[in-house]
């Protein structure tokens, strides 16, 4: 990790709020990516929890730390397994 002296990162933020400024648009940090991502797995794998809860009653600690585990394209394919599984195993199930 790189840290800047008080005055270099203060000089710093200055240049990418001008730069923002003058391209009409927002600078984006990888951390920031990251951390919305981040938040929408969370929102994601929350939905899904409701939906499991919902379809099968409480929900097994396994597929809670599958859930809390997952990334955004693994939550919507079980998701969309969901509609047609008799049970959670069947949601689960590794992909072939």
């Amino acid at each position: 990790m790189i840290s800047l002296s008080k005055e270099l990162d203060n000089r710093l933020n200055k240049e990418i709020i001008g730069f923002e400024e003058k391209q009409k648009l927002r600078y984006v940090s990888s951390m920031e990516r990251y951390l919305e991502e981040r938040a929408r797995n969370e929102i994601e794998a929350k939905m899904l929890m409701r939906l499991l809860q919902r379809r099968f009653g409480e929900v097994p600690a396994w597929a809670s730390e599958k859930l809390d585990n997952a990334e955004s394209p693994a939550l919507e394919e079980w998701g969309v397994r969901l509609l047609d599984a008799q049970s959670l195993d069947e949601v689960f199930a590794d992909l072939v």
